[in-house]
């Protein structure tokens, strides 16, 4: 069988030649920086009747372009990219389509981007190695809003995140009411005048709370606040 998979949105043409087009399921963006893999991995992937092979794209960028386009269930992404290790990709993918579900996968459970890879957003991680039904089993857990079986020494990665994002929810009930009232308008991204006007307080002051906010909860310029503001509910993602 010949695998045929533009590195874009999967064609009608293309799917026939993976494996036959299927009803639509779970739609599945499978990024890997090597074209063997990534095609190799949509072939089997296509072959089960509740998965949808929705793109097959070999670099970060196409990967986000596609995310914005498509709307992806489930995200297959190498944690290791051709032009970088993938995390600020993962970042922008959770900030244009917040809904989809990546999985990492890797060759080592030791990868030092893991670890920042899950802090990003990413919902957990597989090996390489795993089996076909494995990662039949990962796809359809993460979808359905499951933690994933994790490989060796994960869990206790997951533990760290776990812990770290403990920490940051207990930094934010540190935040005064007025400092929370400044995060918000921070993030929907209005300048220290705007701010100043709209909470009828001097500029100083605002400029105090945005200190404040940084310290306390160990971030360190506007886009964090942002990404923070959106993870923790505070604003919709259409207004930053």
């Amino acid at each position: 069988m010949s695998i045929q998979v533009e590195d874009s949105a999967v064609s009608r043409s293309s799917m026939q030649a993976i494996g036959g087009l299927n009803c639509p399921g779970i739609r599945i963006l499978v990024v890997d920086g090597q074209r063997l893999f990534r095609e190799s991995l949509a072939g089997v992937l296509s072959i089960e009747p509740s998965f949808e092979i929705v793109g097959v794209v070999g670099d970060e960028s196409r990967a986000v372009e596609l995310s914005r386009q498509l709307l992806p269930d489930v995200i297959l992404m190498d944690v290791k990219m051709p032009h970088s290790n993938g995390i600020a990709a993962i970042r922008q993918i959770k900030i244009e389509s917040p809904k989809s579900c990546i999985i990492l996968l890797t060759t080592f459970t030791a990868d030092r981007y893991i670890f920042e890879s899950l802090e990003a957003g990413a919902s957990g991680y597989l090996l390489k190695d795993t089996s076909t039904v494995g990662l039949a089993c990962a796809i359809r857990a993460v979808y359905a809003g499951e933690p994933l079986p994790f490989p060796s020494m994960a869990g206790r990665m997951m533990q760290l995140l776990r812990k770290q994002n403990a920490d940051k929810s207990q930094r934010s009930d540190c935040l005064t009411l007025r400092e929370m009232e400044t995060l918000v308008l921070v993030a929907k991204g209005m300048v220290v005048k705007e701010i100043a006007r709209t909470l009828a307080i001097c500029e100083k002051t605002v400029r105090n709370h945005i200190g404040n906010i940084y310290r306390k909860l160990g971030i360190y310029d506007r886009s964090q606040i942002a990404l923070y503001a959106v993870k923790r509910g505070l604003i919709d993602i259409d207004a930053v």
